[in-house]
């Protein structure tokens, strides 16, 4: 497995990284945890290099962090990182922020996070743990030792961005980053921001939530045709791992086959040339093109108080999108359920400030109701 250095003279942590927000689950709609298919993803990584676990208070509504503590149990505390974050806005006092910090560590049976982020971080976050103290709670863990590295995890434009940054107190930043997203979410003027702070980069969202590894069926022949070998998703991970100063890249992983592509290439890393660089310039315009949601299925605009699956109705719509297939729409979205469905949408925009991408959620969720109407049955 490939290693980077932290800032030249820290741990040696694993190209690859480990994201604990999509593991294989029991029932779809539901938080639950597959552990035993979940523990043969996490063994299969660590038994080929992966030590970096990436892991939060909310993911899988707060069942994350409970399985990886249990599935890291048996396995040397200095042979892996552990990261968890803050969630901030669920600290109205410092209090809230310590109770919280320690419950994750019980949660996650250690002693001490290697690293450790403040959560999603945006404008009204940074005002937020500012006015309630949190900034204060996570320094005196660090201080403690219970915080061996801290950093933030961010979701918003550059100029907060540098107001983050103008701080000071962190080691690391963890922002979101693809070949897509390099100039469509200014992701390139924030890996840069980073760079000049001397800040080393964490990547989240490679691959956009599986978005670049489906793609289209354009893109996805211009890949093969440059190497046959490669998954689409491979040439993503490529993408943000071949930028200097990143230490490691985050891949939801949530199935055996996944796992092994990305491990694979993180084993035999090839950084991109300009040539490459070039092609998948290409793959992002016929995939712009190709009109989809630009959501990673975070779910961080869930619950809708109208009941409506954003998600879920963004998947299946980008998936008609990029194939055109009716009868795989119709039948997830019938399956579904009408108390899940785009015509529930009252626009109330609850979910629109907290989603990352910036997306007019009432709105795309409209093209989905047009959708819906032209393509299922008439009664």
């Amino acid at each position: 497995m490939e290693t980077r250095k932290f800032r030249g003279a820290g741990p040696e942590l694993s190209l690859l990284g480990f994201g604990c927000m999509r593991l294989p689950k029991i029932d779809p709609d539901k938080p639950n945890i597959q552990e035993i298919q979940a523990q043969e993803l996490i063994d299969y990584a660590y038994e080929h290099g992966v030590n970096y676990y990436d892991t939060a208070w909310p993911y899988h509504q707060g069942l994350s962090e409970t399985f990886i503590g249990k599935a890291l149990k048996k396995y040397p505390r200095d042979s892996f990182h552990l990261v968890s974050k803050m969630p901030g806005w669920e600290c109205k006092t410092p209090e809230d922020a310590a109770y919280i910090f320690e419950r994750q560590l019980e949660k996650c049976q250690v002693e001490y996070f290697d690293f450790y982020l403040a959560h999603a971080m945006n404008a009204e976050r940074l005002a937020s743990y500012k006015e309630h103290g949190v900034f204060d709670v996570l320094l005196q863990k660090k201080k403690e030792g219970k915080i061996r590295h801290l950093g933030f995890s961010f979701h918003d434009s550059p100029e907060v961005l540098r107001q983050v940054v103008d701080l000071g107190i962190w080691e690391f930043g963890q922002i979101q980053l693809n070949y897509l997203d390099w100039t469509m979410q200014r992701a390139k003027e924030q890996y840069e921001i980073l760079q000049s702070a001397g800040l080393p980069v964490v990547v989240m969202e490679p691959v956009r939530g599986g978005a670049l590894h489906t793609l289209c069926p354009q893109a996805v022949e211009l890949l093969k045709k440059a190497d046959p070998a490669a998954s689409p998703a491979s040439w993503a991970l490529r993408f943000a791992a071949s930028l200097p100063g990143v230490m490691t890249v985050l891949s939801g992983m949530s199935a055996l086959d996944q796992v092994k592509d990305n491990v694979k290439t993180m084993e035999q890393f090839k950084p991109l040339t300009d040539a490459d660089r070039a092609l998948l310039q290409q793959a992002a315009d016929i995939y712009q093109q190709s009109k989809t949601v630009p959501c990673t299925g975070c779910r961080y605009c869930m619950d809708c108080p109208s009941g409506v699956d954003i998600p879920l109705l963004f998947s299946l719509y980008n998936q008609y999108m990029l194939t055109e297939d009716k009868e795989t729409f119709v039948k997830g979205y019938s399956e579904a359920g009408d108390s899940k469905q785009a015509q529930h949408c009252i626009a109330c925009r609850a979910c629109t400030h907290h989603c990352p991408q910036g997306i007019d959620i009432p709105a795309k969720i409209a093209g989905v109701k047009e959708l819906a109407d032209k393509l299922l049955p008439k009664e």
